[in-house]
């Protein structure tokens, strides 16, 4: 397979070709962003050559309640979620990192700007990923675009209209000569990067911005935080972070499915700590990567394995 639209996936209730799930135009979600994701990653392990899925439940379990903030109703349960996804996965036998994406939506073709009185459809598709942003070092800025506020929008559902937000502050920041974009509340106080949660390291501690500073409840964020008190001996703490304490601090990292642990080495054009990779960090990377690929049996608990399906072997 080589061409994106040759890979299959999951649409209106079957497996079927990635060339064949298309909406049209008038679909609702397409004109008023009614629809919510996720992002799950599967990693290749070349030598067992196997294909770990990452803590595949809990991202199935938030997609669930962003379709509840939505008036989405998903008529699969936690576990048939988990089936279709790695359904999907066995379905294009894939032999590399893969991301995965469900997608809940209102499907209705319709003018008219409301959640109620409209069908709800499901997909699920999967494409082979490297890194979405680097992780060999992030040179950010703080963004000029403020976070939304959960009372405008819910900010701890991955909505998918809502991103326009993130997208306003990462190519603000491309412009400008950024990696990446550093976003702020409304009253000032550090809340995420544009798509990623962040991290600050300041002696023996590790502390992120709390869930009322508009942030999306990362899996990724909450990996590192068991990551950094079991293994770096860190205490984690969860507070607002001012602006200028970027400037001050040891390391920083932002973190996601997408972006998986990826190390900030300047903010606004001043360096953290000596500008590059800390200690902490690499030992996180290090930790994941063998994590998510089925090399450290402690944490075996967070992966799911595929298996093969007869048709794609």
């Amino acid at each position: 397979m080589t061409a994106t639209s040759e890979y299959n996936c999951y649409f209106e209730g079957q497996i079927r070709p990635l060339r064949e799930a298309r909406v049209g135009v008038m679909t609702h979600a397409f004109n008023y962003g009614t629809g919510c994701f996720e992002g799950i990653r599967a990693y290749w392990n070349a030598d067992e050559r196997a294909l770990y899925v990452f803590r595949l439940r809990e991202h199935m379990q938030r997609l669930q309640r962003s379709a509840r903030t939505l008036l989405i109703e998903l008529d699969s349960s936690v576990d048939a979620l988990c089936r279709l996804a790695l359904d999907v996965l066995a379905a294009n036998d894939f032999s590399s990192d893969v991301y995965l994406r469900p997608l809940a939506y209102k499907a209705t073709e319709v003018v008219g700007v409301r959640l109620h009185d409209l069908r709800d459809e499901l997909t699920i598709y999967a494409v082979p990923l490297g890194d979405y942003i680097t992780t060999g070092g992030l040179h950010v800025g703080v963004s000029s675009w403020r976070r939304i506020d959960d009372n405008a929008a819910p900010a701890r559902a991955k909505i998918t209209g809502t991103y326009v937000n993130s997208a306003l502050a990462k190519t603000e920041a491309h412009l400008n000569g950024y990696d990446e974009a550093i976003m702020l509340t409304d009253d000032g106080h550090v809340s995420e990067g544009s798509a990623e949660n962040l991290f600050m390291f300041v002696g023996s501690e590790i502390i992120t911005p709390p869930p009322s500073d508009n942030i999306l409840l990362g899996i990724t964020r909450d990996t590192i935080m068991t990551l950094a008190r079991a293994e770096l001996g860190l205490t984690v703490v969860e507070r607002s972070i001012d602006r200028s304490e970027l400037y001050g601090a040891e390391e920083l990292l932002l973190c996601g499915t997408g972006a998986q642990i990826a190390p900030v080495l300047s903010v606004d054009r001043r360096p953290v700590g000596a500008g590059e990779i800390g200690p902490h960090a690499a030992r996180l990377q290090q930790l994941y990567d063998a994590i998510v690929r089925g090399r450290d049996a402690r944490y075996q608990h967070w992966l799911t394995a595929v298996v093969t399906s007869p048709a794609a072997t």
